[in-house]
């Protein structure tokens, strides 16, 4: 058994709102087994949407549409549903009476227009709809081999939908039989493809469970997808595979789920009783604005200073400006000495400092790739790292801030 989604509204194909529901309702199909085999979005337009409905409703048993239920012009799902289905519209009067009733609870009077969205193809079941004006519409439709397709057409408005779908659609879904969990694991300080290869088999394709790799800002996430009877099951296979993790890579594994490595570093601060401020140029803040978001992370974080300018560096953390004028601002030499400023500033035991990066075209493929640095200053320990830049500036700065923190991370587990 498969599914198709269908999310219906020019403001989704024109990029003005973001399609959440697909998302959402693919996650709660997965919950109960049932695989999500496309996802579409269609303009408001009639014969695309009926076009639509065709492809997904011959090659799937469960389609699921949202949007296009309002009561104005552009809102054609029930007209698209009864011109796929080759039958008519026709006024269900309970539906209409609920409808008057929203409007008389408001005490305002209901347009005419609004007729409308208690017209249900020939032969399909409303689906009541307690927080709007929108009821939703069921049907079934018998393919071309004998076999049925279910539709449900569900507003585009995600409170309304998503109460619409546990209270009326999901009831109606068999499932497979299976229940599926997910998890994942997040890793720093290597490339995609040396992860790859360090994991070996387990992102080959078919394995069970599925293990793949996403990256963003170089954070590197491992999604782990089981399919079993049951949630303990689940819960076995993924604990598995978790621990082979864990084995190939080692430190590199910071977090779960949505852990970042602000959460992993704030956490390892606490444990040692450590404190921790920072001195920041290129990265503006970002280290800052990163750990503060952090619950509980007044324990640790003492606070930073943004270091933009030479007389900054000079007026903030005590960085002589002949090391400056000899190394320049861009140098490992400027980098711990601001690291260092800033540790005695905040009186911590640990600081990290970032270095500005000179201007560059990202654009450019003949540029060379700019550098910055960072630093960890502590009682008996100190460290720079050079952080090549490439691509996208604000992914730059993401990264950097990362490797600092990923820098004093590591120290705080293997030193």
């Amino acid at each position: 058994m498969h599914a198709e989604i269908i999310s219906v509204g020019t403001e989704l194909t024109a990029g003005t709102k973001l399609d959440t529901n697909s998302q959402w309702l693919s996650l709660e199909l997965a919950e109960i087994g049932i695989p999500v085999l496309a996802h579409m979005t269609i303009a408001d337009e009639l014969d695309e949407m009926v076009g639509a409905l065709r492809t997904a409703a011959e090659r799937s048993e469960i389609v699921l549409m949202t949007g296009g239920l309002g009561p104005t012009l552009d809102d054609l799902t029930r007209d698209a549903l009864a011109k796929f289905a080759g039958v008519e519209l026709i006024l269900h009067e309970q539906s209409l009476e609920y409808i008057k009733s929203m409007f008389a609870k408001r005490n305002r009077p209901m347009p005419e227009r609004n007729v409308m969205q208690a017209m249900f193809p020939l032969g399909s079941d409303p689906l009541p709809n307690p927080r709007g004006t929108a009821p939703g519409i069921w049907m079934t439709y018998r393919r071309a081999d004998g076999t049925l397709s279910n539709i449900a057409a569900m507003p585009g408005v995600p409170s309304e939908m998503k109460q619409m779908f546990r209270q009326q659609v999901l009831p109606r879904l068999d499932g497979s039989g299976q229940v599926i969990r997910r998890a994942r694991i997040n890793l720093f300080g290597v490339g995609e493809s040396q992860a790859e290869e360090a994991l070996g088999d387990l992102t080959a394709r078919g394995r069970d469970p599925d293990v793949g790799i996403t990256v963003h800002e170089a954070t590197i996430t491992l999604r782990i997808t089981a399919a079993a009877s049951s949630i303990d099951e689940c819960h076995q296979k993924i604990e598995k595979t978790r621990e082979i993790v864990l084995n190939r890579m080692g430190t590199l594994v910071f977090g779960v789920e949505d852990e970042e490595l602000e959460h992993a570093l704030v956490r390892l601060l606490k444990l040692r009783r450590a404190s921790l401020s920072t001195a920041e140029s290129g990265t503006g803040g970002l280290l800052a604005h990163r750990l503060t978001g952090v619950p509980g992370f007044e324990s640790c974080y003492m606070g930073g200073v943004v270091v933009p300018t030479n007389l900054a560096k000079r007026e903030l953390v005590s960085v002589d400006p002949m090391l400056i004028r000899q190394y320049g601002p861009i140098s490992q030499e400027v980098a711990l000495a601001c690291a260092k400023g800033c540790r005695q500033r905040f009186g911590t035991h640990f600081a990290l400092a970032v270095t500005e990066w000179p201007n560059f075209d990202p654009d450019d493929p003949l540029a060379p790739f700019p550098a910055s640095f960072v630093a960890l200053a502590g009682p008996n320990h100190s460290k720079v790292e050079k952080v090549q830049h490439f691509g996208d500036p604000a992914i730059a700065k993401s990264r950097t801030a990362k490797v600092a923190m990923n820098m004093l991370r590591l120290y705080l587990i293997e030193g």
